[in-house]
């Protein structure tokens, strides 16, 4: 063993000095040992938050991807009558890519509902019960009521539960749907109205959805909107985070004119805020690790004013200033790679147990972290990606190899006649 490694590895407390100088090197190994625990702690710190938010960000997603469709194709030229009635050969024709495995009928606009003095705006959307559980999980999300009652020319609707709440309206209840689209006569504009009847109640869990969507028959929505509506086919492929991808390849498959809209187009806004929300926590917690750092740098500072005299000694048997750095950058290297690689192995612990390390935490002190009756995520979800375990890891290890070069060189540059002289 290099005896750069040997003393470096000494010092950093990771092997033992035998005799007087035992005692000598417990207060470097404890100020080694401090370094390397701050290390582990914000690396596990960072791994932890990052697993947690992005627990977050798929839990979110999969309740919105309950009701959202993965891709939707549609033709913005004609209107929602005519391409209601060709929506079966778009449908076959997009099959025939193996990673759709759903498709069925869609009619989508904005609308008013009013009830008395209620007025409140949403999202309508048309379907097809019968094929709507090949596409979204809404059939298992109905709480009263049915979603096969959603038949053309029966004019019901299913709404929200937080909407209905809203409202104040339950099943058998009817509401007066106002369409943007009307006709001008002397008075001035008259919307086209409609009165549904309330055949259904789904909860998605998400608030946005619950409150701002309503269902009807898509042949339905086709006739109360008509120009003013979008129409076409709904789809659902293998694995949602593909769908970007099939639905360019459907750009180039299907005719001119049909329009392919996956589900990270209709929500980037929100998924554009959680990147950088997600960036500036990376951010703002890797403030932990650099503080771990500056304090390894102080540690090695002190270090090396403790074994001024074994500088000096090495010096004189013929050491070079070179070898003498290296020796303290093997010290803060260790001591970044091991407080690296327990931070690591912490925050992997806790990351991927935190289902079952957070009900221990809150039956044993009787608390709850996230009331369901204010969040509609009950439980704290965790979901580690190898990628953020990595930047996490890497970061630790170039902020502590960093910290390691300025006390390495000021020990290079210690002359030895002038320490021996002092002691």
């Amino acid at each position: 063993m290099p005896y750069e490694l040997w003393i470096g590895s000494r010092y950093a407390g990771l092997t033992r000095a035998k005799g007087r100088g035992k005692k000598r090197d417990r207060f470097v190994s404890f100020i080694a040992g401090s370094s390397m625990a701050g290390i582990a702690l914000g690396v596990a710190a960072l791994i932890i938050v990052m697993s947690v938010m992005n627990g977050f960000q798929v839990d979110v997603r999969d309740r919105m991807l309950s009701v959202l469709p993965h891709i939707q194709l549609f033709n913005p030229q004609i209107d929602a009558v005519s391409a209601l009635e060709d929506w079966q050969n778009l449908a076959s024709e997009a099959e025939k890519n193996p990673e759709v495995v759903g498709a069925s009928a869609f009619v989508a606009s904005s609308g008013m509902l009013a009830r008395g003095n209620v007025l409140k705006g949403v999202e309508i959307r048309g379907l097809d019960p019968a094929n709507e559980g090949k596409v979204s999980e809404l059939p298992d999300q109905i709480i009263r009521g049915s979603l096969d009652s959603l038949q053309p020319g029966t004019f019901n609707m299913v709404i929200g539960q937080t909407l209905a709440n809203q409202m104040g309206v339950n099943v058998g209840d009817t509401l007066l749907v106002m369409s943007p689209q009307g006709s001008i006569n002397p008075a001035g504009f008259t919307p086209r109205m409609r009165q549904f009847t309330i055949s259904g109640i789904f909860s998605s869990g998400h608030y946005e959805y619950d409150s701002s969507l309503a269902f009807i028959a898509a042949r339905d929505g086709a006739v109360l909107f008509r120009n003013m509506g979008l129409a076409g086919v709904r789809l659902k492929v293998n694995d949602m985070l593909d769908a970007p991808e099939v639905a360019n390849q459907l750009m180039f498959s299907l005719p001119q004119g049909i329009v392919a809209r996956d589900w990270t187009q209709d929500n980037r806004t929100w998924f554009a805020a959680v990147k950088t929300e997600k960036r500036m926590m990376f951010l703002i917690l890797a403030l932990i690790i650099a503080v771990a750092a500056f304090n390894l740098l102080s540690s090695l500072v002190m270090a090396v004013k403790d074994k001024q005299s074994d500088i000096a000694i090495l010096r004189t048997l013929g050491a070079s200033p070179a070898e003498v750095a290296r020796i303290f950058l093997v010290q803060g290297s260790l001591i970044g790679v091991v407080g690296t690689f327990m931070g690591v192995f912490l925050g992997c612990v806790v990351a991927y147990n935190i289902d079952v390390i957070i009900p221990f935490i809150e039956n044993l002190f009787g608390i709850h972290f996230l009331d369901p009756s204010i969040y509609f995520v009950s439980q704290l979800p965790s979901h580690p990606e190898v990628s953020d375990i990595t930047a996490v890891g890497l970061t630790s290890l170039v902020l502590s190899i960093l910290a390691t070069l300025y006390p390495s060189w000021r020990a290079s540059r210690l002359q030895p006649a002038e320490v021996l002289r002092h002691d």
